[in-house]
């Protein structure tokens, strides 16, 4: 049966739009450090690097984004939190110390930018080694796309992001379907996909584990990143293969991507979780409790910053108070994955995939740990 693997928003069409305006833009740069100048523009106190002159190329003036900062940071051994407090209030000073750095200590850096249409001017969006393996959105799309399209799962997209740190897209089955655990409603299977261009995470595919009543998704513990898929992209080698070589390593990386989400997707591994899921159902607390309580034992034994408990509690509370929730029915330990799962509705994009790997950890947590929560 044809089905479209597009939502009724546009998402993915949207997402493919710009990731091939950003294409158009790439530019990546290796040069050492010292060809490198650090300033701060006057008026708005925003950083930039400058590349000079240098074989025929112009001098480029790029504004420094905020994880190219970042790495910039880092690249100089200075913590994050203070660079931007130099950055703030010591701009002059600190473009000083970062240049005595690049000229004093120079290194060969692969800085990946978007340039404007006149080429001298755009965005350093990355400041990476110049051992740095691209794989980059394009490749991505043009991979997990059509294997998608042809499952019989029947995937659709259901979200589909990008930012400057990283591309995401998650998808649900339309058949791959069952009752499920705390509401009247069902739950479906679905493969996810992240990717970054600049550094901030591996290649990565996981199965997705969604609550159809509140599109809450749970990652799960099938995952695989491409340090596990694909072994020449994690070698100090890689640098030195030649461009067939590196096009090979990466059509393999292509035809893995292709059979885990045939494998993500299954049937099969749909009714495992399901069957955890529904466990996660009689794993109830008993007694009597506060549920303010349970969230903050919760946030202790996850570790959770007193805001992100806070997050978890709303998320329990839109959880109950779904259509079809039993308000009689004790909470579980699958009540409580749907409010750590329903955090990722209304956290920014780059926190979307910790919350549904939490849920996947509250799932697949060990008894002495839930126990410490519904004590």
């Amino acid at each position: 049966m044809s089905h479209s693997i597009e939502n009724t928003h546009g998402s993915l069409t949207q997402l493919m739009q710009k990731v091939q305006e950003q294409a158009a833009r790439k530019a990546d740069f290796l040069t050492p450090t010292n060809d490198l100048q650090k300033v701060t523009d006057p008026e708005s106190n925003r950083p930039a690097l400058v590349i000079e002159a240098k074989g025929g190329e112009p001098t480029r003036h790029l504004d420094i984004n905020s994880v190219a900062f970042q790495q910039l940071a880092a690249h100089c051994d200075i913590e994050t939190r203070t660079a931007r407090r130099l950055q703030d209030h010591y701009p002059a000073e600190f473009d000083t110390l970062i240049n005595a750095h690049f000229q004093k200590e120079p290194k060969r850096k692969m800085l990946r930018t978007f340039l404007d249409t006149d080429e001298t001017n755009g965005t350093a969006r990355a400041l990476l080694s110049d051992r740095f393996k691209t794989y980059d959105n394009n490749d991505m799309l043009q991979t997990v796309l059509p294997p998608i399209m042809e499952n019989e799962s029947q995937l659709q997209v259901v979200q589909a992001n990008i930012s400057d740190s990283k591309l995401y897209m998650r998808f649900k089955s339309l058949v791959h379907t069952g009752a499920g655990a705390n509401v009247s409603d069902v739950m479906a299977n679905g493969v996810g996909f992240s990717n970054s261009e600049t550094g901030q995470g591996s290649v990565t595919a996981y199965q997705l584990f969604w609550t159809l009543a509140c599109l809450n998704g749970m990652q799960t513990e099938n995952k695989t990143r491409s340090s596990h898929i694909t072994s020449a992209r994690d070698s100090d080698d890689w640098g030195l293969l030649s461009g067939e070589a590196q096009e090979a390593d990466n059509r393999a990386l292509n035809l893995k991507l292709r059979d885990l989400v045939s494998a993500y997707s299954s049937r099969e591994m749909f009714d495992q979780v399901l069957d955890k899921m529904k466990a996660a159902a009689a794993d109830v607390i008993e007694g009597d409790f506060s549920v303010a309580d349970t969230v903050n034992n919760l946030g202790t034994v996850m570790r959770l910053t007193k805001k992100e408990t806070s997050n978890v509690l709303d998320g329990l509370m839109s959880t109950i108070g779904q259509a079809g929730y039993e308000n009689d029915r004790p909470l579980s330990r699958a009540t409580l994955i749907n409010a750590v799962t329903a955090v990722a509705n209304t956290s920014d994009i780059d926190h979307a995939d910790d919350w549904q790997r939490r849920g996947g950890q509250l799932l697949n947590m060990n008894a002495r740990d839930w126990n410490r929560i519904a004590a």
